[in-house]
Order: structure tokens, then sequence, then C-alpha cells
């Protein structure tokens, strides 16, 4: 803005105007900046939002037939409650006034009385945040598919929204103890990924296996999903909307915005990529829903370090993130024996992690690659495990009063009906199945 001032001023000195229009010149042109970052934040949340589609549609495709309306009852739903407890509460913690760098004590109930010192309306930040929020919420839904009462999901996925994302946020957004630190996360690998991947390695821990997923002897059955082209369709849609998350999280109409969703989409291409050689090297032919998950795990990954890391570094970044997701998703599947219909852990959890930590060895300024020493790769540690911990420690709390007061899982009849039947009396193919029970017979 300093250079636009000058050249302004240059040009009324130059042409003979009168100064005392510059003034009124420079305040249209910042208004006119103002105007171009509201409209751009806007359109970027508006692309997140889309991202609940996105996410449904995963889940869905990667998950049975019988279980689909259920799924998408809670991809809009934990948006809908998450909606009002982040603006009532949520946001408060997040943004209001610091306390010992742990967390905002102010603007609750209206958040729009607090004052940020930003270039856009308040009413535009909040909704930005707020389907980050939703993200944050939506991630538990994957891997506790399939089995979860749906007033069990309704509660702990507003209470996500209500405090465990929004403590987090304060830490490394609000000018909390992680920001003070130097912990670089620019749109949310750790702040919002992890925190949904921690939330459901804890959740599909607790919540046990599907029925059938695991013998008695360790053999581990694969539970194939009825459309993987419905899944497809989520990871392009969630793809697209990356383009509002990480580019949108400038807050601003400026030149970066190119450069991040440059390193964004190599990042994703990277991994996609990677994770198709591996599987095809490993199991003689390229793994479909791998590849799919190779792609989030790109995006996943790079979102913390967009801003900071060059385009090489962004496609590094997505090849280890699709070592992460074959990997990882395995360990989780085989070793642990905690069933993720999704891999949603691997994603989020483990892609997230990694992805902020990989910011302190790219980043340009500051990483260990370009001669920045371990700082800022020593800052990223501590905020990963102090993310993970707090996430851990307060999911453990709330699956457990949740689990105490409603129950977290369904019975064995309803979950092989299907939670469609159990849950909400209804199914997603009702004609379908007619057709087929028609020609049956």
């Amino acid at each position: 803005m300093k250079k636009k001032t000058v050249l302004i001023l240059m040009l009324f000195v130059l042409i003979g105007t009168p100064l005392s229009l510059f003034a009124e010149t420079e305040a249209a042109v910042d208004q006119l900046q103002a105007n171009l970052d509201t409209v751009w934040v806007l359109l970027a949340a508006f692309l997140v939002f889309f991202m609940q589609a996105g996410f449904a549609m995963v889940e869905a495709g990667f998950t049975r037939a019988k279980n689909a309306s259920n799924i998408i009852m809670k991809n809009m739903m934990d948006f809908a409650i998450g909606t009002i407890a982040f603006f009532a509460v949520g946001f408060g913690i997040m943004f209001g006034q610091d306390m010992h760098g742990l967390i905002g004590t102010s603007g609750f109930l209206n958040p729009n009385n607090l004052d940020l010192g930003l270039n856009i309306p308040m009413e535009v930040f909040i909704i930005f945040q707020t389907v980050f929020a939703a993200t944050a919420a939506t991630i538990v839904s994957g891997a506790m598919a399939e089995r979860t009462r749906f007033a069990a999901y309704i509660a702990y996925s507003a209470v996500i929204s209500l405090i465990i994302y929004p403590v987090v946020g304060h830490w490394v957004w609000g000018g909390g103890w992680l920001a003070q630190l130097g912990f670089v996360d620019f749109a949310g690998s750790t702040v919002v990924h992890s925190v949904g991947g921690w939330a459901a390695l804890i959740g599909a821990y607790m919540l046990g296996p599907r029925i059938g997923k695991y013998e008695k002897d360790g053999k581990v059955n694969v539970i194939p999903g009825h459309n993987i082209v419905l899944g497809a369709l989520g990871v392009f849609i969630l793809w697209f909307g990356w383009f509002g998350f990480n580019p949108g999280s400038l807050l601003a109409a400026e030149g970066a915005l190119g450069r991040i969703a440059m390193t964004t989409n190599l990042a994703a291409a990277a991994g996609a990529c990677a994770v198709m050689m591996i599987t095809w090297v490993r199991n003689g032919k390229p793994d479909v829903s791998l590849t799919l998950n190779g792609a989030l795990g790109g995006l996943v990954a790079v979102t913390a370090g967009c801003a900071a890391v060059s385009m090489w570094g962004a496609i590094a970044i997505g090849i280890i993130a699709g070592f992460v997701i074959v990997f990882g998703i395995e360990f989780i599947d085989r070793k642990l024996k905690i069933d993720d219909p999704v891999g949603a852990i691997g994603v989020h959890g483990l892609c997230g992690a990694t992805g902020t930590l990989l910011v302190g060895i790219f980043a340009v300024e500051g990483g260990l690659l370009y001669g920045g020493g371990i700082n800022l790769l020593w800052a990223q540690l501590i905020g990963v495990w102090a993310v993970a911990l707090w996430t851990i420690a307060a999911t453990i709390v709330l699956f457990s009063i949740v689990q105490a007061v409603i129950g977290l899982r369904v019975d064995n009849e309803d979950e092989e009906l299907g939670l469609d039947h159990g849950e909400h009396a209804t199914q997603a193919y009702a004609d379908f199945v007619m057709k087929v029970q028609d020609v049956r017979h």
C-alpha cells in the first residue's frame, strides 16, 4: 500500500493536480482494496462451505449404501449446529481478549463487538472462520461411520465446534502462546485437520470396529464402499474447495494468492501421483481409493506451509504425504486395529501433523533447508505435540461423557440393517432396492 501511495503522489506532482485531492484519491484506493478483500474472502468462504458436500460424498462413497442417509444427515447437521455454537461461544474463545495465551475471554454471544483490526467487515471474517470450524468437526464423522448413534454424533460434534477447536485456534490464530512462540500454520494443517484427525482417532478407538472388520485370528477384512465414483466426486469437490481454504486464509485480494494456489495444487497432484506409484509397485495395480486419499493427504499436508514454501517444496511435501497415506493408513488399520472406513485419521491427523513439521524444513524463510536453523522446526514440533495432547485429552473426556449419557454405538441389529433404517427410518436408495428385489423375484 505504501508503494501505491508514493506512486499516486508522484503522479499528482507531475501533472500539477492540487494535492488536496490526493487524500481523497488515496482513500478511494484504500476503499477499493477493502472491497476487493471483502469479495474475495466471501468467495473463499463459499468455496470452503462447499467442501461440506465433498466430505459428505467421500464418506458416503467409501461406506455402504445402507448408511448413506445417515452420513448426509451428519454432514449437514454438524455444520448447522456448529454454526450456532461457534457464533455464540467458539468465536469468542478463539479471537476474544487473550488470557495468558490460552483462551479468548470476550466476544461471546455477539462477536461483532470485537475489534480485530481487519480490512474486511467482521461478519465476513466470522463466516470465513465458521466454515473452518465446520471442517474440523466433520472430519470425525468418516472415521466413526456406520456404527455411531446419531444423537451421540450431534453432541460431540457440537462440543468440538464450541470448545475443542476454538482453543487450538486461539493458540495459533488468536494471538495465543503458540503464535508467540513462532509456530506457523497458515491455513490449518494442525489447527483444523489435525484437531479433526486426533478426535477421529480417539472416537474410532473408543467406538470399536464395525461388525466383521476383524477376525479373532487377527485377519483384517476389507469392507468396500458402495460407490467409488461418488467418493471420487467428493475428492474433486474438496480439491476445488481447497482453492478457497488456502488462498482465502490470506484474507486479502493480493498477488500472493497465485503462489498459494500453485503450492496447494502441486502438493495435491504430487500426493496423488506418489500414492498411485507406491500402490502400483507394491500391489501390482494402482489403488483407486488410496490414490484419492493421496490427493487429500497432499492438500492437508501443504495447508500449513502453502504461503511459506516454494513450488518444489510443495511437491516434496505432497510426495512425503503420499508415503504417510499408504503406510499410515495401513498401520492404523492392520497394526492398531482401529477401524477408519474413509482413512480420515491418516489423511487429516497424520498428514496434518507431518505437513506442519515440514514447514520447519521447507519454509523459504526460516526453514532448515534454507539455512534457518532448527528454531522454526522446534516451534513446529512443540505445536504439533501440544495440539495432539490437548485434542486427545479433551476428546477422551468428551467421548467418555457421551458414552455414559447417550451411548456412542448403535446396537448390532441396527448396525447390520444399516443406520438409515435404525437411526432415521429411511433408505437412501429405496427405488433401487425395489428394482433389485423385483429382479430377484
